[in-house]
């Protein structure tokens, strides 16, 4: 028994300190990449003014440009990233090509720089898994220690770029499989998300983290609870309209039976008529709108219309349905701060908390990270504000139902025990349909409802029938 024992404590041992080499290796390299591309990426921001016209006159170039260079060097390098990450972990042991890292850097910074309404969190996500895929050919490891260390480089890469390295680590294993994290990763994850979150800031990124004070004027009660359960059930709603939005124009915009080149340069046209009509608000990172939702002063975002995250999110699925290169979370995380403040100033009160709340909400909704939202409202927020983001995120999260913008995560778990669902699939394909009791519990109620209107209808024929018996005689 002491042999065993002592066996199973060696293993282990020899494990976990191979890992803790390895991720930390990975987590110092991918913090020097993803620094490398915040760098360029605010670069290429604060030099839209040598353009002497509109720098948003540009997408339609820009994106154009995007489509030629991921379709002719790097095809795995198109779309918001993280999906293509997740595809690569599922389906091929997490192996990815190294020319994704320099193909989707310099076509994220194209589409941004010319107003692309896209994020870097996937693009970073994507480089992370890049160059842990390229470290693991390097040392020659397994199928299945490369697909780990992927992972860790997933967590690497959003722990880098969000700012969160505990939401970013979590975020990159729980994006996987919905319901399930891979507890066998968790520790290496971590330690990669912190390696690389603490070479980034060493290496000059600096990240923003938002003060609200709202707990000072804030105590749990009743009532304020009560909001915050409604203001879930209204983040689950706008989270689905975000999820359908975005599929229904990759799939509008594939049917269209045109060259791809010019589907990109009709979205950027598209793009511009509508800034044209709206402003450029709704155009690229949008960090600074996202800041002053979130600011401490709460009306200073009043100027914003009701109807912001409905034309964030539409210009957010023309940039990607045509063919732009960037992350999808910094969208949601515009989406989810600009529905929040609505639903605060339809309150009428605690506008920065409902803001805070449809941040990491809209997250949790459309990408089925719980957990990872709950500690980001945490860590970005502070501890005062997790019990009402556990509430808030929970509820968006279960009412978006079985979707997701991320189409390649497998499904481990059912949302409510009234729906049969197949397990393991992807959820694009995953099967999903009511419980043999309740399809015979809602074919009852329905034929009820019929053998009611059908006995209405029969009384109202004999009372017409007696009415027109009475008036002959």
């Amino acid at each position: 028994m002491i042999k065993k024992h002592l066996t199973e404590q060696t293993a282990i041992f020899f494990s976990v300190s191979k890992w803790l080499v390895l991720s930390s290796i990975t987590g110092i390299i991918i913090g020097i990449i993803v620094t490398f591309f915040l760098k360029i990426l605010h670069l290429a921001e604060y030099s839209r003014d040598i353009v002497t016209f509109p720098y948003y006159y540009l997408l339609p170039f820009a994106l154009v440009a995007t489509v030629w260079i991921v379709k002719t060097f790097a095809p795995n390098a198109q779309g918001h990233g993280t999906e293509k990450v997740i595809e690569a972990v599922h389906k091929n042991y997490g192996k990815i090509n190294l020319m994704v890292i320099p193909v989707k850097l310099l076509a994220t910074v194209m589409t941004i720089f010319a107003g692309g309404s896209v994020g870097k969190e996937g693009p970073a996500a994507q480089i992370g898994a890049g160059a842990a895929s390229w470290l693991s050919d390097v040392l020659h490891f397994t199928k299945q220690d490369r697909k780990k260390l992927v992972i860790c480089g997933i967590s690497a890469g959003f722990a880098s770029v969000f700012g969160t390295p505990i939401a970013g680590a979590i975020f990159g294993v729980e994006v996987l499989i919905i319901g399930v994290i891979m507890y066998d990763v968790l520790l290496p994850s971590f330690i990669a998300g912190f390696a690389a979150f603490t070479t980034a800031q060493f290496l000059g990124v600096e990240y923003t983290y938002y003060d609200l004070h709202f707990y000072q004027n804030v105590v749990l009660d009743l009532p304020l609870i009560l909001e915050v359960i409604v203001a879930g059930i209204f983040f689950g709603i706008v989270s689905d309209i975000f999820v359908t939005m975005v599929m229904w124009s990759e799939k509008a915009i594939k049917a269209l039976k045109f060259n791809v080149y010019v589907k990109a340069f009709a979205g950027g046209c598209v793009l511009i008529l509508i800034t044209l009509f709206f402003g450029d608000k709704y155009l690229g990172l949008g960090l600074s709108t996202i800041k002053d939702l979130l600011g401490p002063e709460p009306y200073v975002g009043s100027n914003l219309p009701w109807y912001t995250f409905l034309l964030k999110t539409i210009t957010t699925s023309i940039s990607l349905g045509v063919g732009g290169s960037g992350g999808i979370i910094t969208p949601i995380f515009y989406v989810g701060a600009a529905s929040g403040h609505l639903f605060g100033e339809i309150m009428q009160q605690h506008v920065s908390l409902f803001a805070a709340l449809g941040f990491v909400s809209v997250v949790a909704g459309t990408t089925n990270t719980p957990i990872a939202a709950t500690i980001m409202a945490v860590e970005l927020f502070g501890l005062e504000m997790a019990h009402y983001a556990a509430l808030s995120v929970v509820i968006s999260f279960l009412l978006t139902g079985h979707r997701s913008v991320f189409s390649s995560q497998i499904l481990a778990m059912k949302k409510s025990d009234m729906l049969s669902v197949r397990f393991g699939d992807d959820i694009e394909k995953a099967e999903i349909e009511l419980e043999d009791d309740e399809k015979n519990q809602i074919r009852n109620f329905h034929q009820r409802l019929q053998e009611k209107r059908r006995k209405r209808n029969d009384q109202r024929k004999q009372q017409k029938l007696e009415k027109k018996r009475n008036k002959k005689e």
